[in-house]
């Protein structure tokens, strides 16, 4: 009845996710490639759970 209420880990995931990767882009664009690759490669960590967790939902 209340499942509005309970938070959503995929919706935290897809936040963090997008986030991670404007952080790699301003990183990018100010010419900083060492931060841009570490910030690109936690956003990949962090898609991997986002689908992970979603084929979990969808069974």
């Amino acid at each position: 009845m209340f499942g509005f209420l309970k938070p959503n880990p995929a919706k935290k995931l897809r936040k963090a996710y997008d986030s991670k990767l404007e952080q790699a882009m301003h990183a990018q664009r100010n010419g900083d490639m060492r931060l841009y690759a570490d910030l690109t490669e936690q956003s990949e960590q962090i898609w991997q759970q986002l689908t992970e967790l979603e084929k979990a939902n969808a069974k």
